[in-house]
């Protein structure tokens, strides 16, 4: 993995991100975003790419959009030559493909004559991958053959027009235009008057390849007018030819069960991947607002010491997935083996704790079916002839700084002796990259959903007045009540408390 260095060796990539659909992007693009020590992105960029990064990469956005750039070219190409002086891994993150209009080649070339080495990774242009996500096919053998793809940032509105609008008009099968929105009309007409047909089908797909997909299908002709009708603009692919007919029978994605449905995630921004990807799967618009973080323990010292003693203890009882990670992150730090973890029994809260532990190699002793404290005690008494039951037995209880107490006091009462290691926090999350929260705000949403009392607290802290209309989903009862102490009653909960339950719930809500 690439470290950060104070000489200039550094090596920049320039990193296709595909056309939104983070599931789009390459296997060589994702290793190099988790290996750099720099991250410099564009507005276009799914936020949920952010998460794969390592802990301490510095992350730049650039925020390129339509009409509004963020950082002029030549003082992005100087940022680009600054970061190589400074790190041995920068990726420069772009939206599609870093060549397809992209102006990769430009900063391609600044780095080569400064001598900075770099590599390009390729992506999935929106030129092709938008259209698809449509049912628009950019080519078929029985009407097209082949396709053109231009730009319409240089379109006709613009003096000198640095497009061959005949040519374009002449040419034969699918024609793309990339970045034209908001010189449709223009463009449309200047194909016209140049000789394009007025009534072959066309069509605007904005925001491809995400669940904010919307598209519009008309004719060159009226393509304009029906863009504006249906609010379709920036950012859009708009495709011009007789493929675009094929779009009501091969709209797979419109088809997806929550396809149009715009759902908030309140997860941390680590976490959020597993339920961001199963919602995305189904169609959802998703907004990743993480509400909390996962830091450090008040006493990390106490957490320490409870990690190295922790091989001396009868059982291991973990309440999460976090508190699994943050443990043996600890423990592998102390000794080497899994095997001097001991011979003591594990335990879990739920399924979700179990699987993490799996990772480990290790296998859960007493699991409930909920994940829910309660449950997690209930299912110590209901197995307690199989194991002799809990008195005089000692019990190392691994959990976060927030939680309740319910099983320190309930395994007390029937005599075990426990300990606690508090192996993290969970601290409000103060940044927000991707302006989630403003765009919630000015928005809307579907459905929000919350996955523990934290992401409830924190949410609430964030005084962002809940969209008209907007539902809410809980992940199980704890996480319910707590919604109840803000006045708040979800209007589904989990069956199973998990994040496969939970996406079950959401579903249920528009079935």
């Amino acid at each position: 993995m690439a470290s950060k260095s104070k000489k200039t060796n550094g090596r920049v990539y320039l990193v296709g991100a595909g056309p939104g659909e983070p599931g789009l992007m390459t296997l060589r693009g994702r290793d190099l975003i988790a290996q750099a020590d720099c991250l410099v992105y564009d507005a276009l960029v799914a936020p949920a790419m952010l998460a794969w990064t390592k802990p301490d990469c510095e992350k730049i956005y650039v925020g390129k959009r339509a009409g509004n750039h963020a950082l002029p070219q030549e003082e992005m190409n100087a940022l680009l030559a600054d970061c190589a002086g400074k790190y041995t891994c920068t990726v420069r993150l772009k939206g599609g493909d870093p060549y397809v209009f992209g102006r990769g080649g430009e900063e391609a070339e600044y780095l080569h004559a400064a001598g900075i080495p770099f590599e390009v990774v390729p992506g999935i242009t929106s030129a092709i991958a938008g259209p698809a996500y449509a049912g628009i096919p950019v080519t078929h053998r029985s009407c097209c053959s082949q396709f053109t793809v231009f730009t319409g940032h240089e379109g006709a509105g613009k003096q000198p027009c640095a497009l061959d609008i005949k040519g374009i008009a002449a040419a034969q099968g699918t024609k793309v235009m990339l970045m034209g929105m908001s010189r449709l009309r223009a463009t449309m007409e200047a194909l016209m008057a140049a000789g394009q047909a007025g009534e072959v089908p066309a069509a605007a797909v904005q925001w491809a390849a995400t669940g904010r997909q919307k598209k519009v299908i008309a004719t060159v002709a009226s393509l304009a007018d029906a863009a504006e009708a249906a609010g379709v603009g920036a950012p859009a692919v708009v495709v011009i030819g007789e493929v675009v007919n094929l779009a009501e029978k091969l709209d797979w994605r419109a088809r997806l069960p929550l396809a149009g449905r715009r759902i908030v995630v309140t997860r941390t921004r680590e976490q959020a991947g597993e339920l961001s990807a199963a919602l995305s799967a189904l169609g959802a618009d998703v907004m990743e607002l993480p509400t909390i973080r996962i830091a450090d323990p008040t006493d990390r010292r106490d957490f320490a010491e409870a990690v190295v003693d922790s091989p001396h203890y009868d059982w291991l009882i973990f309440s999460s997935p976090n508190g699994v990670q943050r443990f043996f992150r600890a423990f592998f730090a102390v000794y080497e083996d899994i095997r001097e973890l001991g011979g003591a029994r594990i335990a879990a809260v739920g399924p979700a704790t179990a699987a993490e532990l799996k990772k480990y190699g290790l296998m859960v002793d007493v699991m409930p079916q909920k994940a829910v404290a309660e449950e997690l005690v209930a299912e110590f008494d209901r197995k307690a002839d199989d194991f002799g039951g809990v008195a005089n037995v000692t019990m190392l209880w691994v959990h976060s700084e927030q939680g309740r107490d319910v099983i320190y006091k309930e395994l007390m009462k029937r005599q075990a002796i426990v300990d606690e290691c508090i192996a993290y926090n969970t601290v409000p999350e103060t940044e927000d990259p991707t302006g989630a929260g403003a765009r919630l705000a000015q928005e809307g949403a579907d459905v929000i959903t919350f996955t523990s009392s934290s992401t409830v607290r924190n949410f609430m802290a964030l005084n962002i007045p809940l969209p008209k209309d907007c539902r809410i989903a809980s992940i199980g009862p704890v996480t319910t009540a707590t919604l109840r102490e803000f006045g708040l009653a979800p209007h589904v909960e989990a069956r199973e408390y998990t994040i496969p339950g939970l996406v079950q719930a959401v579903q249920s809500l528009f079935a």
